[in-house]
């Protein structure tokens, strides 16, 4: 791209989260990320042109210098910073302003500094060959997968019910969400094939920010924050059964097993090495105890078969390793927290912040301090440091979204038809994709958020104990199932010739 001859018209909103914005190109396949400010600095901008420019840099070279190196090089985009021209960024700015949700709206684009992130677009990928019909790409936003067995842990219910589902009751009871999410990370980081299929169709049912659905680089499906709308299974539906028709027939093509069909792809993409392959050893989970959650409603004596594990790999098995590098729990790691802030009181020159990398550079060196942390508090504050930039790195993985690119492969003409349709009719697979796999929303997490990150944890979890696990008055029920409206579709028979 020449910066220099961008024009605003060929840009518009693609979407946004809580510290930047996101445009896309229209006819490119490129996004450009950036920052936001609250609306108050709008007049005043709360950073240099210089410290902008270093906030972008930092992500890029977090990306591509820590996360790169823990998830494997070929699941990351880092992108690269971009300086715009200012009028073009103003220019953007009121273009897409009406676009923006309003309670998006207390904060408000950077305008000051021109710079961006410039990145692959990932829900339109670039095709080696065009297809008649457009990429369907998945974002998903797992969480944390799996319980803390720290001995820092003060309330066992911690070791019994995951993080996700307790925040999801605080979430309904702060008003958040109208509805709980039934999805529990436990079922889709357990490797079962049923277990995954379970998550996927609760991640479908209310998908909140955890599930979205492009088609040809535009949202079909997704849900919006604090709204109780239903949503349009018929239009989802609608989106997805052209890729899932088996040849010219339509068998198979009922509501239930088109959506059974796209998970089962889903899930495949998923245990894959990341491009279509087979994936590598499934390795066991270690400690079953800690691969079940006792809120999710997957009963274990479902499991008919199939091993509980991922294969070493596959995108979610190195997201869980990254994330399990969180070994002292948040209760655990805010004392070593409180250490290393001390130390910077008492030796306050700037020299000893950048020593011990608080705020970066984010290269080699950071990356060394985290992997070679000893396993034994020698009372040091390198120990404790390595410990917090270890929790960093593994709070980026269990907020990082997973981006599956699905491509339908080109059917290779058969002479019979009949013999087709028979191979069709008796095909229990749904039909091939090639496929990608990407992650992505991998910026690190701030040294002094920690202390925040207690409150919140210790709000959860008194407002788990306190409801007893139960709902509070004025939440809306979770919705009836489109899988069981789904079924009730399916009771017709059909009498195919053959």
């Amino acid at each position: 791209m020449d910066v220099d001859k961008m024009e605003e018209k060929d840009w518009k909103y693609h979407g946004e989260g809580n510290k930047s914005l996101v445009l896309s190109h229209v006819q490119l396949s490129r996004v450009l990320r950036l920052l936001k400010y609250p609306a108050e600095d709008s007049e005043n901008p709360p950073q240099t042109v210089e410290q902008a420019f270093r906030q972008i840099q930092n992500i890029v070279d977090f990306s591509s210098n820590v996360m790169s190196s823990l998830l494997g090089e070929k699941f990351i985009h880092s992108g690269e910073v971009v300086k715009l021209p200012l009028e073009f960024v103003r220019q953007l700015s009121i273009r897409v302003q009406h676009q923006r949700p309003a309670w998006r709206c207390d904060k408000v684009m950077d305008i000051y500094s021109g710079c961006a992130l410039c990145l692959p677009n990932l829900t339109s990928p670039v095709l080696h060959q065009p297809t008649h019909t457009p990429p369907l790409c998945i974002e998903i936003k797992p969480k944390c997968g799996f319980l803390p067995s720290s001995k820092h842990v003060s309330k066992d219910i911690k070791t019994k019910v995951c993080r996700f589902c307790m925040h999801q009751h605080y979430k309904v009871a702060s008003g958040k969400w109208r509805r709980r999410s039934l999805y529990c990370p436990l079922d889709l980081f357990s490797g079962n094939r049923q277990r995954m299929h379970f998550a996927i169709r609760h991640l479908i049912e209310e998908p909140q920010n955890n599930f979205k659905i492009f088609k040809g680089g535009q949202c079909i499906y997704s849900s919006k924050e604090g709204s109780d709308d239903s949503l349009d299974l018929n239009s989802l539906l609608h989106h997805l059964r052209p890729y899932f028709l088996y040849g010219n027939n339509r068998i198979n093509t009922t509501s239930k097993a088109v959506l059974n069909d796209f998970i089962q792809v889903l899930v495949n993409a998923l245990l894959s090495g990341g491009g279509g392959g087979d994936g590598g050893m499934v390795t066991e989970r270690q400690g079953e105890g800690r691969s079940f959650c006792e809120a999710s409603l997957f009963n274990k004596e479902r499991i008919r078969h199939g091993s509980q594990g991922l294969p070493s790999d596959s995108v979610l098995f190195r997201i869980l390793q990254t994330q399990m590098l969180d070994t002292q729990d948040i209760e655990g790691l805010y004392p070593l927290y409180h250490r290393v802030e001390q130390h910077l009181q008492d030796f306050p020159k700037e020299s000893v912040r950048t020593r011990l990398q608080i705020d970066g550079p984010y290269d080699e060196a950071f990356l060394e301090k985290l992997q070679k942390c000893p396993t034994e508090d020698d009372g040091s504050v390198e120990f404790a440091v390595a410990k917090v930039h270890q929790y960093r790195v593994a709070m980026t993985a269990k907020d990082c979204s997973i981006m599956v690119a699905l491509v339908p492969s080109s059917e290779k003409e058969e002479d019979d038809e009949g013999q087709r349709q028979l191979r069709d009719f008796l095909s229990s697979r749904p039909p091939a994709f090639s496929y990608s796999v990407s992650i992505l929303d991998l910026d690190p997490k701030p040294f002094d958020s920690i202390p925040r990150q207690l409150r919140l944890d210790q709000k959860i979890v008194s407002c788990y104990l306190r409801t007893g696990g139960a709902l509070p008055k004025g939440s809306l029920p979770s919705l009836p199932g489109i899988f069981t409206a789904a079924e009730r579709e399916d009771c017709t028979l059909l009498f195919h010739p053959v």
